[in-house]
């Protein structure tokens, strides 16, 4: 989006960064084990060229995040104090704010709570493009008062995901898997009308699977969604596209014993992760496109006994000489799980807002840094 103020635009506006105070919404929402410690800290380093670009420039960096889900006040357990140890250690001498979200006003977007954060702050940049899919105070409140642009890591990400969207190399195939179907019902219609392929794994399979008369046990699935599945599958046979769902499926049976199914299931059974045979097919459209975009698990792959959908999916998403992308989230958990992060070419930082730029090809944090 050219039309979104850069890092070097911002120098322009603000002239010699040297002594102003820079304050920079990242994304440092990384997990923490049991014992409060970061379990893996993306995040903070894909920060760092932008914090780096600046400083060298002079000016005093000021970071600002969310972490965890507090309920709008202080909670020890979603503290920054741990990642602001790990920041002092790959980039001494920049501050960290305290979590955005121990302030009910981060979320509430309060007009209050953005003007305690601009409060002797000279230029504004957005690095969170995870958290750019909310309106929050932090993400759309700064541009509207002080000198604001998109960071290097938001514009690598809205460069790539957009590319995707609006100039495919084809075959584009997508890959879809998570819980929740009615998470990605948008997303699927509007893919539908960019992308070649689409793949289905994950518990969202079975509400496709009802929608085609397929009996599911007691696998996870949404009855009020099963016309809207209905419909995708019609949109996407009128329009000449392809919806691949499993094949068969792994799980447990009624006596909760290890089972693999065909696409029917039986009463009392669950299905957790595609099958071998689904996992087979779904590859060899992987390696046949030339570009692809996945975002998802393709079954509960943190229980080992139903890994294997998702390390195949992963391993495709390796071997392919397509362009590939990962849509943050769980897929990126299970890719680093399965040591492949480094063999796709674009792991993106956030699930939620790679999905919603794909679909609406804007977002709530780009539209404040244009002042739409």
């Amino acid at each position: 989006m050219s039309d979104i103020p850069t890092l070097e635009d911002l120098e322009r506006e603000l002239g010699d960064l040297s002594g102003t105070r820079i304050l920079v919404r990242t994304d440092f929402n990384v997990p923490l084990g049991d014992d409060g410690q970061i379990v893996d800290d993306f995040r903070i380093r894909a920060a760092l060229p932008t914090i780096e670009w600046l400083t060298e420039r002079g000016a005093t960096v000021v970071t600002a995040s969310h972490l965890g889900r507090p309920k709008g006040e202080p909670d020890p357990k979603y503290s920054m104090d741990a990642v602001r140890e790990r920041l002092g250690e790959l980039v001494p001498g920049v501050e960290l704010l305290e979590n955005l979200r121990f302030d009910p006003g981060e979320t509430g977007n309060s007009p209050e709570f953005v003007a305690t954060l601009i409060e002797g702050i000279d230029g504004y940049v957005n690095d969170a493009f995870g958290a750019s899919h909310r309106a929050h105070a932090s993400i759309v409140g700064p541009p509207q008062h002080v000198p604001s642009a998109m960071g290097r890591l938001l514009e690598k990400e809205v460069d790539v995901l957009l590319g995707l969207r609006n100039k495919p190399k084809r075959p584009f195939v997508a890959v879809l898997g998570g819980a929740k179907v009615s998470d990605k019902l948008g997303v699927i219609d509007a893919l539908l009308d960019v992308v070649d392929e689409i793949i289905i794994g994950g518990a969202m399979c079975f509400t496709f699977f009802l929608a085609q008369g397929k009996p599911v046990g007691s696998s996870l699935h949404e009855p009020d969604q099963v016309d809207v599945c209905t419909a995708l599958l019609a949109k996407a046979t009128e329009l000449g596209k392809t919806i691949h769902l499993p094949v068969d499926i792994t799980g447990t049976d009624a006596d909760g014993n290890f089972a693999q199914f065909g696409s029917r299931l039986a009463e009392g059974s669950i299905g957790y992760d595609i099958g071998p045979g689904s996992a087979a097919a779904f590859t060899d459209v992987i390696m046949e496109a030339r570009m692809v975009f996945w975002n998802g698990p393709m079954g509960m792959f943190e229980d080992e006994r139903f890994e294997s959908g998702t390390r195949t999916i992963a391993q495709a998403m390796a071997d392919t000489k397509a362009f590939t992308v990962v849509g943050g989230g769980d897929s990126a958990a299970a890719l680093a799980q399965f040591g492949l992060d480094d063999e796709v070419d674009h792991v993106s930082t956030g699930g939620g807002a790679s999905l919603e730029l794909l679909e609406n090809g804007d977002l709530p944090g780009l539209r404040a840094l244009r002042k739409d």
